[in-house]
């Protein structure tokens, strides 16, 4: 009886392929969607595992704060096993460079190979350094060698090389070999202003970077949900279709747990069909996403990462996982329901109906209490997660009262409808919510999601294209090699510029983190140009009197120290804070000291970096002199428009991933409108014949239907743009705020908004026009034939 059963069951899947195609694809949409973002996730995260280890770093203490290459001879006379390290940003490029001392460096997998004759002796003079398989350095650098077992976008060079390519007479950081003795004085005795930090597991970059692939998570959760939906909908479509099967088998005798338990079978054999296709289809995502989320995650952190996928059994174990849970919360409510309905009622429709009118009145109730948890969440919440479980209620809870909000509108609209057919019209409309329910929600998400993030990335937009404006006011940028070069780049210009405003810089400890300090001299360029977020009355004047300091935004908000508090600078010991600047694009805490101030406190800070102050009609001609008197290659001169230009590549490169997720999502609900149109489109000829009987043509009614679908499509647009509105403020003044420190205003966007709007009633539109004109086009024959089919 089983197998027969399971044959009755199956069978009505080869009678509506479209509907199988539907659930399979539905589901294999979001576990694809789902399976990309985690591969993508597994990947950034393999090469940071592979940078960190990178001689070790990952698994020894290490000395931070101001050291040079003299206090790692001080530290090795004293009996420290250290190694100094250098570690900064190859000039004009996304590449990491680490500078190494190749004498006491650590063994590793990552070590350069100096065995061959003329490797050592090049790699100590600077005429060689070693790359990582996917690096391309720019002209005019030393001789390169392929080391295959770096991690991605890493350079090694030796340490007094680095130092040079770098500007800067400093060390990251000493690396505390294995085998200290215990007599010895302690490293931060040895050096004041420094701290010895124990290895925590995971490596600095990967803890950045944590809120980006957070992001990248909870967008792969809303693909996945969107899906879901879709999946939810076909399997609650193929239940109500299968209403008489399933009295005809419990009348026959079968049991209500053996009909359960089918069902599950049937439900698991589509999990592993659809979730080896969500794989494959995520693979396939990731692969084409990954050289965009490896840009951006370069240029924003410095972080390199591998542009091609590597299988991991985490992911597509995890694409398994999804696809089973998708199916068990999109069927788990119609098997529930039919355990606990009596054996003729799943035949009956006004059981059913009143099953889905008290579904209905849940979901409006639990909505509503979601979106007051998520208000509650955003006033009063903290931290990263909590901003992200917040856009998860406010998601969920708008998406839940969009059917009950459109029964009640439609409701309203069938009391005040004059005339048999427009009253038809309105009730047709309201009995179909339950139907496209489901595909609604899912359209209803993707939209919010679609508002809130273009909202989101054009507040950004407009603020970062404003601020980069204020920050970037000099109109040439000037890169020495080393102290000497710099003194005499600035006797050079110094009578063909307007003002010469060098560009200091220190790293220290600040309020117990790493971050930079900065010296800046007193120029009208800073007092009309700096973005000042809050500041104390006179700033600039008790700036300039080195009264205190300037903090940026990030360090603001971690400590919560604003105009007016004392702020720990380190060696430059507690300063007032007289302002608090914006600083987008840095994760670390910064000051800024007048230049004074700096240079009693860091007398060993080399300045290699300045801003020239000219005519803008005069750059090309000063930058064509620069470059010939002193053999400049471009990336040690550099305009502002060129500044600003790499810039705004970064930035658009950082939300390119979230935009193309955005567009698959829509597509996604686009799907699933379409498929719950068709579904419904053949479920309906029944309840349009009737009306066909009594005189209204089929055009007439395959038109009521693309305006049905159309009024539901703008109600939808309607609700989601508040929704996405609300998102965008959560995502600018709550998650931003944790993942990234600093905050952005919220700019509207009316034109985009609307542009959405239209194209989700195009989508609408696209999706009725096929079950539209199947209804149109059918023959009277298959209407009447209704009347001779028992009802």
């Amino acid at each position: 009886m089983n197998r027969a059963a399971l044959d009755a069951l199956l069978a009505h899947w080869r009678r509506h392929p479209l509907q199988l195609l539907t659930l399979v694809v539905g589901l294999a949409l979001a576990t694809g969607l789902w399976t990309g973002v985690q591969a993508i996730n597994a990947q950034a995260r393999l090469s940071y595992a592979r940078a960190a280890a990178t001689l070790g770093q990952d698994a020894l203490p290490r000395l931070e704060g101001p050291l040079t290459l003299a206090d790692f001879a001080t530290a090795r006379r004293a009996g420290w096993p250290v190694t100094p390290v250098i570690e900064g940003r190859v000039p004009g490029t996304h590449l990491r460079l680490l500078g190494i001392d190749p004498f006491t460096a650590p063994p590793s997998a990552a070590t350069p190979d100096l065995s061959p004759e003329d490797a050592l002796t090049g790699f100590l003079t600077g005429d060689l350094v070693f790359i990582a398989p996917d690096v391309t350095l720019p002209e005019g650098w030393p001789e390169t060698r392929i080391a295959p077992d770096l991690a991605p976008g890493l350079v090694i060079a030796d340490i007094a090389a680095a130092q040079a390519i770098l500007g800067t007479q400093e060390v990251s950081r000493l690396m505390v070999l294995p085998g200290v003795r215990p007599d010895l004085r302690p490293l931060t005795d040895l050096f004041p202003d420094t701290r010895l930090v124990q290895p925590t597991g995971s490596s600095d970059i990967a803890r950045l970077t944590d809120s980006f692939h957070l992001n990248l998570t909870a967008f792969g959760l809303l693909a996945f949900a969107v899906g879901l939906f879709i999946v939810h909908a076909a399997i609650g479509l193929a239940f109500e279709q299968r209403r008489p099967l399933f009295r005809t088998l419990r009348a026959l005798g079968l049991p209500a747990r053996r009909l359960t338990f089918l069902l599950a079978v049937e439900l698991a054999a589509f999990t592993l069909i659809s979730g080896t296709l969500g794989i494959l289809l995520g693979y396939l995502v990731a692969a084409l996403l990954l050289p965009g989320v490896a840009a951006t995650l370069s240029g924003l952190y410095g972080a390199g990462v591998a542009d091609t996928l590597s299988l991991s059994p985490v992911w597509w174990l995890s694409g398994f996982a999804m696809a089973g849970i998708g199916l068990a919360v999109a069927g788990g409510q119609s098997l529930w329901q039919l355990v606990r309905l009596p054996v003729l009622a799943p035949a009956m429709p006004r059981a059913w109906a009143r099953a889905r009118a008290a579904t209905l009145m849940r979901q409006g109730i639990g909505g509503g209490g979601l979106l007051i948890v998520a208000g509650a969440l955003a006033l009063f919440g903290n931290g990263l997660v909590i901003g992200f479980v917040c856009l998860g209620a406010l998601l969920l809870g708008a998406a839940l009262l969009l059917p009950p909000m459109l029964s009640g509108v439609l409701a309203v609209g069938a009391s005040r409808a004059r005339g048999a057919v427009a009253q038809w019209l309105w009730a047709d409309a309201r009995q179909q919510v339950p139907g496209l329910s489901l595909a609604l929600m899912a359209l209803l998400l993707a939209l919010a999601a679609n508002v809130g993030v273009s909202t989101m990335v054009g507040s950004f937009r407009a603020t970062f294209t404003g601020w980069l404006d204020q920050r970037l006011a000099s109109e040439l940028y000037l890169y020495a090699n080393d102290a000497e070069e710099a003194a005499e780049m600035q006797a050079y210009v110094i009578d063909k510029v307007d003002a010469v405003l060098p560009v200091a810089s220190a790293e220290t400890v600040l309020e117990g983190a790493t971050g930079d300090v900065f010296g800046q001299v007193d120029h009208p360029t800073f007092r009309d140009n700096w973005p000042l977020l809050d500041a104390v009355p006179g700033v600039w004047d008790r700036l300039a009197t080195g009264e205190g300091a300037l903090i940026n935004e990030q360090l603001a908000r971690r400590t919560g120290l604003w105009a007016g508090a004392e702020v720990d600078l380190g060696r430059a010991g507690r300063q007032q804070v007289l302002g608090v600047y914006s600083d987008y694009g840095n994760p670390l805490g910064q000051a800024i000291l007048t230049d004074t101030l700096f240079r009693q406190t860091f007398p060993e800070a080399v300045t290699t970096t300045f801003g020239l102050r000219l005519d803008p009609a005069d750059v090309p001609a000063l930058a064509r002199d620069l470059t010939e008197r002193f053999d400049l290659p471009p990336r040690r001169i550099e305009d502002q428009a060129g500044i600003k230009a790499f810039s705004l590549n970064v930035f658009e490169q950082t939300f390119a991933v979230t935009a193309s997720l955005n567009v698959l999502t829509l597509g996604v609900a686009a799907f699933a409108l379409w498929a719950s149109l068709t579904t419904l489109g053949a479920m309906r000829v029944p309840q349009v014949a009737p009306v066909w009987a009594l005189g209204m043509t089929r055009s007439r009614i395959a038109l009521a239907d693309l305006g049905r679908a159309l009024l539901l499509a703008a109600f939808t647009a309607v609700l989601a743009i508040p929704t996405g509105i609300a998102l965008a403020w959560v995502l600018l003044a709550v998650v931003n705020v944790q993942a990234f420190g600093w905050r952005l205003p919220l700019l509207p966007d009316p034109a985009g908004w609307l542009t959405l709007a239209i194209w989700s009633m195009v989508a609408a539109g696209l999706a009725a026009a096929l079950p539209a004109w199947r209804l149109w086009r059918m023959a009277p024959a298959d209407l009447v034939k209704v009347f001779a089919h028992e009802r």
